[in-house]
């Protein structure tokens, strides 16, 4: 597993990413956006089982949530926010055994685009308990259009390699 989250990592940095499952990447292609409120029951969802109070903060604010790698440094990450583990999202998450990741189009996010410090200052400044990834998770207010895809790669338990796709 180390070896294929290495791999994956060196992908995504620099890069403005989501991650979802094969299945609902299908469902993403066929909304045309990744949207804040998928149908999706909560108890698929990641970190909402326990109700409308337990919500991530990007949700609460009618946000996608994004991973911001553009300047992530996975040690002093981990050092710094010991009780937020990015490794349960990189390679995959570990209950999907497989993730699809999406990069995101920087240029064209626009003013809905919160980026990861912007997103920890703004969490800090509302007091909101929440949950939030400090730092790297980043949002994308609104539904995130299918024209803001850069590229996609899938990567599965047990990968060797990664298929790309440009977008």
């Amino acid at each position: 597993m180390d070896e294929l989250r290495e791999m994956v990592l060196s992908r995504l940095q620099g890069c403005v990413w989501h991650s979802t499952s094969a299945d609902r990447f299908q469902g993403i292609l066929k909304s045309g956006a990744i949207l804040p409120e998928p149908d999706i029951p909560d108890m698929e969802r990641y970190g909402t089982s326990q109700g409308r109070d337990w919500y991530p903060y990007v949700r609460t604010l009618g946000g996608v949530s994004l991973f911001d790698f553009r300047d992530f440094d996975p040690v002093l990450y981990s050092d710094t926010y010991r009780l937020n583990t990015w490794t349960e999202f990189v390679p995959y998450r570990s209950v999907w055994r497989e993730a699809v990741w999406i990069e995101v189009d920087f240029s064209k996010l626009g003013n809905k685009f919160i980026s990861g410090q912007a997103l920890l200052d703004r969490w800090r400044s509302e007091g909101a308990g929440n949950r939030i990834m400090p730092k790297i998770e980043a949002a994308y207010l609104g539904s995130l259009p299918l024209s803001a895809f850069k590229s996609a790669f899938l990567v599965r338990e047990g990968s060797r390699e990664l298929p790309f796709a440009d977008w």
